[in-house]
């Protein structure tokens, strides 16, 4: 195969990527698939005034699919999508198809409180070749019923009305205060079979994620760490999305490769390690510190209010710590054709 090499400047790092030559023609010409092994939720880079920087995002994503990401999870908790207006995100989605990157390794984040603006989303990914999408349920209302539930899915799904759809659940109760239910999960399954395929587990529960893998054997099931990667593989999961996955897109990789020769609990304790450095400080801002420390690039500190980046003392007390592990977003580079 010929490949198109492309430079991109990040910051003061230059990165080289490849890709087919003929791949600005197949783009659009690209069938949905079913995903698995190691997706990410990939972070949105911000300009000084809080607008989004597409030229980063490319690179960033297409950086992580040279290393080996099965698929990017964009709009998600990760990627502060709830900080972006539908327009925003819109922009970004076209932006990144322009810029390279298959349309069918994207499953945006499509779930929103308004109705119409989860239809609006949704619509654009499916028409422009998304192979799913992961779709929060509405959310601002709490302990509201699983009918309830499962008539905001409904409304979205036959509002769309695409035969290309595919949708990903995605349970985030610690965040989201809305659980999506082993109920829930059947009635849809059982309305949807060729639209509602998989879920996305970001209860932080293995007995959660154990349920669904056991009550639901063949539906699509990732675990929202990858924590829980082994256990889930082990149990006939698909893989997990993984905010980590953005600084350690290799080694997590690695793990899913090799889940089954006698290694895989080693390369899950280190993959574990490195998380647990990571997550000791607030997620989004510590991945975009270790980021911008990658890329050279201070621009990659900046998050939207409300949340705050780490201070100096954070950042550096951070960094300290996933160096001590001997860890490193250089030292997990691989070169995978995008």
């Amino acid at each position: 195969m010929q490949l198109r090499f492309s430079v991109w400047r990040i910051g003061r790092r230059t990165v080289t990527l490849s890709r087919p030559a003929d791949e600005v023609t197949t783009i659009s010409m690209t069938t949905g698939m079913q995903f698995s092994g190691v997706l990410v939720p990939v972070l949105t880079p911000f300009g000084s005034d809080l607008t989004p920087d597409s030229a980063g995002f490319i690179a960033h994503c297409r950086w992580l699919l040279n290393q080996g990401a099965d698929g990017l999870a964009i709009f998600g908790t990760t990627g502060e999508a709830n900080s972006l207006s539908v327009e925003e995100k819109i922009d970004l989605l076209d932006a990144l198809i322009e810029g390279g990157v298959p349309a069918n390794r994207l499953m945006p984040g499509t779930g929103m409180c308004a109705l119409t603006d989860s239809v609006r989303l949704t619509t654009h990914a499916a028409k422009i070749g998304c192979s799913g999408v992961l779709m929060l349920p509405p959310f601002y209302y709490k302990d509201v019923s699983d009918e309830g539930l499962c008539a905001g899915f409904s409304e979205v799904i036959e509002r769309v009305g695409d035969p290309r759809l595919r949708v990903y659940l995605y349970h985030i109760p610690p965040v989201s205060q809305v659980s999506i239910s082993l109920n829930l999960i059947e009635r849809l399954i059982t309305a949807y079979p060729d639209v509602v395929v998989g879920l996305k587990d970001s209860s932080g529960k293995w007995n959660n994620t154990l349920s669904v893998l056991q009550r639901f054997p063949g539906f699509i099931t990732f675990a929202g760490s990858e924590v829980f990667l082994l256990d889930t593989l082990r149990n006939g999961g698909a893989g997990c999305i993984t905010a980590t996955g953005n600084v350690n897109p290799g080694g997590i990789r690695k793990l899913y490769e090799q889940w089954e020769r006698p290694q895989a609990d080693t390369l899950q304790a280190r993959i574990t390690e490195i998380r647990s450095v990571i997550q000791s400080y607030p997620m989004i801002p510590a991945l975009k510190t270790i980021v911008s420390n990658f890329y050279d690039d201070p621009r990659w500190l900046t998050v939207r209010p409300p949340l705050l980046c780490l201070d100096n003392t954070q950042r550096q007390a951070l960094m300290s710590g996933i160096a001590a592990l001997e860890f490193s977003m250089d030292s997990n580079s691989a070169c995978v054709a995008v």
